[in-house]
């Protein structure tokens, strides 16, 4: 009887013991799911809102191309946005669409502001039909763009003389007011005081893409601050006959 009953007990225990190992199994079963759907939906919910956040930086414009130089881009009805358009158009630059009336998509960064990288375009052409002139398929790269942080490290060159090339020569690059003058070629600016009196001469090099961009931007103004990257000296001789101080690199030029 007692072999009997010892028997019965361990079988019970077996049946126990499995009964509880599949509880465990189970309960782990359980939680790994729950873990993978709530992982799935965590994921789901950051893919929407990648998607949301891409779509409302994606801003529409339409209007006539007032300036075009390089690869950026000024219509009026785009306030506050300079166009970019990274690649180039299925036929010619973007000088072509001088005139024109443009529409298209353009995607906007936090990190640049007044940036407008183009996604397309398309032309009205004179029967009032539109044709796509440009498909973005590049990444846009801004190498001579200056945001308000890098204009901010330009120091004002303030009480400048022809004759005080100290003035200018411990630096690499300033600011300085002043007025465009001269031709394609030849242009020089001429800088003023605050009373709008000349005090010298610079002698202008080149102009970035990004610079005589936003020259021709200020067309109604006929004087505004310029960013130069300064270069040589004139020499004293000529200075002092042409109040011609130094050669220079426009990359910007602004209303303040």
């Amino acid at each position: 009887m007692a072999i009997r009953t010892l028997i019965s007990i361990e079988g019970r225990s077996k049946i126990d013991k499995t009964s509880r190992i599949l509880c465990m199994a189970f309960l782990v079963f359980l939680l790994v799911a729950v873990g993978t759907v709530a992982c799935k939906k965590a994921e789901e919910g950051v893919s929407e809102e990648e998607d949301i956040a891409l779509k409302e930086s994606i801003i529409e414009f339409e209007g006539n191309v007032g300036v075009a130089v390089g690869k950026y881009i000024f219509i009026a009805e785009a306030r506050g946005f300079d166009l970019v358009v990274q690649g180039g158009l299925e036929s010619g630059d973007v000088s072509m669409l001088v005139g024109k009336e443009i529409r298209g998509e353009g995607e906007f960064t936090p990190e640049r502001p007044s940036i407008l990288g183009i996604n397309t375009i398309e032309i009205k052409d004179e029967s009032g039909n539109w044709m796509n002139v440009f498909t973005r398929s590049e990444d846009i790269v801004l190498s001579d763009y200056l945001d308000l942080k890098a204009r901010d490290k330009f120091p004002v060159l303030e009480k400048l003389t022809y004759d005080k090339k100290n003035d200018w020569e411990d630096k690499e690059i300033a600011r300085v007011f002043g007025k465009l003058e001269g031709e394609e070629g030849n242009y020089k600016i001429s800088v003023l005081d605050e009373k709008g009196k000349q005090v010298g001469k610079i002698i202008v090099d080149n102009f970035t893409d990004f610079g005589i961009y936003y020259v021709k931007k200020l067309r109604l103004f006929d004087k505004f601050w310029f960013y130069v990257d300064i270069k040589d000296t004139v020499d004293w001789n000529v200075r002092r006959r042409t109040r011609e101080m130094f050669h220079a690199d426009v990359l910007f030029a602004g209303l303040f």
